[in-house]
């Protein structure tokens, strides 16, 4: 079950239905019913799994609140590390280790086979993961009180909206929230629908559009030309924005309509002036909890600049891996992670070249010039992360940076991709649509504080948003249908 399909749309309304009706004491029930079944509808194999999971973690918090600054809370600490994680890397990193080592000691004449498990990878394990991890170590560090109802705590690391994607919330944030006693509210109902159908205009009217045009220079690498990769990896850009920021808005609007304020997970991070401004941009519940419980805990800046520069490298290149198993994210988190530390290092140096030729850095120019920069850089990066291996990013990078001609290729590009003109004009008009969305949508509006013209300009606004996500899906029906959401792999 996926958001953008018709079995979602008949299990929300009937979960709303149902929880609104339900007395406040039993609605925990409801929702964790829903989120099982909605886990189940994904890996019915694999359920134990979440459950174990919620199960260890559960235990793990009461026992190092009981027991806390004593040598069992740090055993209980270390053992809930160990399970967690052990089942992520089992389940998501033991084909490509295993394969990684074998082509190793291939290089050296071992003669080993390829080995393989060939496991299923259970969806949502990540965010999951993280979930249960941020809350046991706050419990630890005493920042939160051990959950004692079981049902609650089970709910906080199921929670269907955000369960396969995210964000990755905090305890802090949705425990409370889930014990809390939601009235229907029009305003948080006219905002979560908001959310939503903007949700599935990023996903449908703009990713699922652009893929059509990505997936054929990223699956036959040696076919494309220097421009046709500039494209498609411009395209994917917008096309991973629109995919996975479309997912987080359904989400945070299916918990808003119940009352449930999710966490901001994206904030126009295309408009970004920097690398580092980009990632408190994307994907913040991610970038939250990789500062929070990784790189402070390294040592964040508060130590030397050698040691801070690697404590910036391994978080970037945990990052990457943590996308998938795979050398390509790998490289990716590494690039990301080699710009922060090449803006470091220049910081003084750029600061004095703006000074000697008396730019104002807060000049709209500058602002546009460094928010190109950040792009460029960004969009480069994403080459390595769409890339299906290694020898197709040398492929890319062969035909990107190969000899050629501007004119020729754009038609060259276009035949590859299959771009035509009506298709490049809707490309251009849902990606601009959705960034004026980004950037004037106001989904917290009280209704009732609304004029009638106002309300009629709203109704008209996302009138014509299920306008576009109706047109955009018969295009879709056309090829190979909608596809699903991108980060439901990771």
């Amino acid at each position: 079950m996926v958001f953008n399909s018709l079995e979602f749309l008949i299990f929300y309304p009937a979960v709303l239905l149902m929880y609104f009706l339900a007395p406040q004491k039993w609605r925990w029930v409801l929702l964790l019913a829903a989120s099982y079944y909605f886990y189940l509808s994904w890996n019915v194999e694999l359920v134990f799994l979440i459950v174990f999971t919620t199960a260890v973690s559960y235990v793990s918090a009461l026992v190092i609140e009981k027991k806390r600054d004593g040598t069992v809370a740090r055993l209980c600490l270390c053992a809930t590390l160990v399970v967690s994680l052990g089942i992520l890397f089992f389940y998501k990193y033991f084909d490509f280790l295993a394969g990684s080592v074998t082509a190793v000691a291939n290089r050296f004449g071992a003669g080993w086979a390829p080995f393989s498990l060939g496991l299923m990878l259970p969806v949502g394990i990540s965010f999951y993961t993280f979930q249960t991890l941020s809350y046991v170590i706050d419990v630890y560090r005493g920042d939160l009180p051990a959950e004692r109802h079981f049902g609650y705590y089970a709910l906080y690391v199921s929670f269907f909206p955000q369960l396969v994607a995210g964000p990755i919330e905090r305890p802090e944030n949705l425990l409370p929230q889930l014990r809390a006693d939601h009235k229907f509210s029009r305003d948080d109902t006219a905002a979560g629908l908001r959310l939503m159908l903007t949700g599935f205009f990023k996903k449908i009217a703009v990713a699922d559009l652009c893929a059509a045009y990505v997936v054929p220079v990223f699956s036959e690498p040696e076919h494309a030309n220097g421009m046709s990769v500039i494209l498609a990896a411009v395209l994917f850009a917008f096309q991973i924005y629109g995919d996975f920021a479309g997912y987080t808005d359904i989400a945070i609007g299916c918990a808003r309509v119940m009352g449930i304020k999710l966490m901001k997970n994206f904030d126009r991070p295309y408009t970004a002036e920097s690398i580092k401004e980009f990632w408190a941009r994307w994907h913040i519940s991610l970038s939250s909890w990789f500062r929070d419980y990784l790189y402070i805990p390294l040592g964040g800046n508060r130590c030397s600049k050698a040691r801070h520069l690697c404590n910036l490298m391994t978080v970037f290149l945990v990052s990457g891996l943590w996308h998938g198993a795979a050398w390509t994210y790998v490289i990716w988190g590494a690039l990301h992670g080699f710009y922060q530390v090449v803006g470091i290092l220049t910081k003084k140096l750029r600061a004095g070249i703006y000074d000697r030729l008396r730019i104002d850095r807060s000049s709209p120019a500058a602002r546009l010039w460094r928010q190109g920069v950040t792009f460029v850089l960004v969009t480069f990066a994403w080459i390595f992360f769409r890339a299906n291996s290694i020898s197709d990013i040398g492929t890319l990078l062969a035909r990107l940076f190969g000899a050629w001609t501007f004119g020729g290729n754009i038609a060259t590009a276009c035949g590859i991709m299959g771009l035509t003109l009506p298709g490049a004009a809707a490309c251009i008009s849902a990606i601009t649509a959705m960034c004026l969305l980004d950037k004037y949508g106001e989904y917290d509006a009280p209704v009732h504080s609304e004029t009638r013209a106002n309300r009629l300009l709203t109704a008209a606004k996302y009138a014509s948003l299920i306008w576009a996500i109706a047109f955009a899906w018969l295009i879709l029906l056309d090829g190979d249908g909608a596809s699903s959401f991108i980060y439901f792999q990771f």
